[in-house]
């Protein structure tokens, strides 16, 4: 604000109004923080620990799958679950088109098909993975902790992924094992 007294002129400064100006100039915690960049994104969710799922379609070219950390339940009545993709994936022109998906929870067991299905120009359905076409013609895949059916209700923009929103219509809940998880860059497990 700047108060005008005849020829001279005394500035004093506002405070910040609006959440980012204040995020910029005040300090957070313990340290000074960071203005948002992809590099600070990716550093804070590498310390998130997040359960590892596999989503798989079925396409004219035969199944798509991927690995994703990203597996969300949204809703309990209707049974919605959502997942996020990028767009330059290569399983996206599939599930961009797919009426029905299978979302698989990996077990701890399952580091390399995580890994598989992670992997960029991998076979991801060939040998050693072990799989069935399912419900609805989509690719579900074997002894994993639990499988889901679903029918894909949504397809939402978000940055340079989609947000797919889908609603479960069967599944199976019985497998065997403890969860697989992602943390700081590597697969690992649950630690007593």
């Amino acid at each position: 604000m700047t108060v005008t007294s005849g020829t001279s002129a005394a500035t004093t400064s506002a405070a910040p109004t609006t959440p980012t100006a204040q995020a910029a100039t005040a300090p957070v915690g313990p340290g000074t923080g960071q203005l948002a960049s992809a590099d600070l994104f990716r550093s804070v969710f590498r310390r998130h620990a997040a359960g590892v799922a596999v989503i798989t379609a079925s396409g004219d070219t035969g199944p798509v799958g991927f690995t994703a950390t990203s597996l969300s339940s949204v809703s309990a009545e209707p049974p919605l679950v959502s997942f996020g993709i990028g767009t330059g994936a290569s399983s996206w022109p599939t599930v961009s088109r797919a009426e029905y998906v299978g979302v698989h929870i990996l077990g701890e067991h399952q580091r390399e098909l995580a890994a598989t299905f992670a992997r960029s120009g991998a076979d991801r359905f060939g040998a050693p993975t072990s799989w069935q076409e399912g419900p609805h013609g989509v690719p579900v895949l074997d002894d994993v902790l639990a499988w889901l059916v679903c029918r894909v209700h949504a397809r939402v923009p978000a940055g340079d992924h989609r947000l797919v929103l889908a609603e479960v219509v069967l599944g199976d809940p019985a497998g065997a094992g403890r969860p697989l998880l992602y943390h700081q860059g590597r697969f690992t497990a649950l630690r007593d």
